[in-house]
């Protein structure tokens, strides 16, 4: 097996509640505005009137106020009910805008992609040039290759054919590159990696909606790019 180490950019390994009636129903999902209804507000009016003490009864301010506080309550239940007509639509955005990922071709952050006839790629960007120890485990944990490499600074690709140390060839499936490296006066370099795969599927029940890219769940922040199919 042959082991480009240079990495010049690329590197190659060889190996219920109950029922309800339907006035109760209606006047459950009927909201009427406290302003609006205008025999509530006398209702109100008159039994404060009633139970008010005569000796000391309130004054014109006070009734402004109470008014200023029943239109106040009123304008919140209305924000609320527009809040949740808000979330419901960036919900629905949302969905919408995940869909058209379905068949790209995306680049994501992460560490685990899919080997596929004998072909699996991850891209890693090092802080500086450095020795890394580069290990790919399958989706079990199980050890399927290392090596050590030298790494040049910036972004570069790792390319595997499946094959393991000992030239045994593993069966497709998803596998995970994990990286330590070092600098000439070893100190641990930050290595972090990308992956690139079709999002074969999309989660619509979770929020925000997840995107399956090789046997993996993101979110749409963590794509990097996309290109189209025939692009």
């Amino acid at each position: 097996m042959a082991v480009d180490a240079t990495l010049p950019t690329t590197i190659t390994s060889a190996p219920g509640t109950g029922s309800s009636s339907s006035s109760n129903t209606a006047s459950s999902t009927a909201t009427t505005g406290i302003a609006d209804n205008f025999q509530t507000f006398l209702t109100l009016l008159t039994t404060q009137l009633q139970n008010q003490n005569p000796l000391d009864p309130l004054d014109t301010n006070q009734f402004t106020q109470q008014l200023v506080q029943f239109a106040g309550v009123e304008q919140q239940m209305k924000m609320n009910s527009q809040m949740t007509s808000l979330i419901s639509i960036e919900q629905s955005a949302q969905s919408t805008a995940a869909m058209a990922y379905l068949g790209a071709t995306a680049t994501v952050d992460g560490s685990t992609t899919k080997l596929a006839s004998g072909k699996a790629q991850w891209t890693f960007t090092s802080d500086k040039p450095a020795t890394g120890s580069i290990s790919i485990a399958d989706s079990t944990g199980n050890l399927a290759y290392s090596g050590t490499f030298t790494l040049n600074a910036g972004q570069q690709n790792f390319a595997w054919d499946g094959k393991g140390n000992n030239g045994t060839k593993w069966p497709d499936g998803n596998y995970t590159m994990t990286i330590s490296a070092k600098d000439t006066s070893g100190n641990a370099v930050t290595v972090s990696t990308t992956v690139q795969g079709t999002v074969d599927s999309v989660d619509l029940t979770s929020t925000p909606p997840t995107l399956s890219i090789g046997g993996s769940n993101f979110t749409v922040d963590k794509i990097k790019s996309v290109v189209r199919p025939g692009l």
